[in-house]
């Protein structure tokens, strides 16, 4: 379970971009951010190269970090089918190379990161940014949107971790 110094990796999975967030527990309770940003794929390349591309710069990222588990924002779509499909094929990349890489993870709607987050489920997206440049102590919100979502799916990831860890000491 989670320890200080756990490196918790969120993924906010996309085709054009997949946002990804590290963060790590400090020895006060607290988050550490250590790195974040987006894998960008270009609309114009063929998907299968673009899922390619997804997983060997996911497969990068893991490697060089080395993260104790995941968080994955699971699929969320209104009314565009098509982008849900294209957004599913890219989870499902996510989803395998972390599991190829050894990688425990776990799936959070938009719901469940916003009420970790902010405490509030419709939290909206400026809300969500201004709390999560507070949590991570950043002196400005974080940028594209896909990273900053990222970030809140790996503040979302640590804290159901540091509970069931709490809940199982005291168990």
């Amino acid at each position: 379970m989670t320890a200080d110094g756990d490196l918790i990796l969120g993924i906010d999975p996309g085709m054009a971009r997949t946002g990804y967030g590290l963060v790590v527990h400090t020895g006060s309770g607290g988050l550490r951010l250590v790195d974040y940003g987006v894998i960008r794929t270009e609309p114009d390349r063929p998907i299968g190269e673009r899922l390619l591309q997804i997983e060997e710069e996911l497969l990068r990222l893991t490697q060089a970090h080395a993260p104790v588990s995941a968080g994955v924002e699971k699929l969320y779509f209104d009314r565009n089918v098509s982008t849900a499909m294209t957004v599913g094929q890219a989870r499902g990349v996510v989803l395998l190379t972390l599991a190829r890489s050894a990688i425990a993870v776990e799936e959070y709607t938009p719901l469940e990161v916003k009420q970790a987050v902010t405490g509030n489920g419709s939290a909206d997206k400026k809300q969500m940014q201004s709390m999560v440049r507070l949590l991570l102590e950043m002196e400005s919100e974080p940028r594209p949107d896909d990273a900053a979502d990222a970030l809140a799916v790996a503040i979302c990831h640590a804290h159901v971790r540091r509970t069931r860890q709490r809940q199982e000491e005291a168990g």
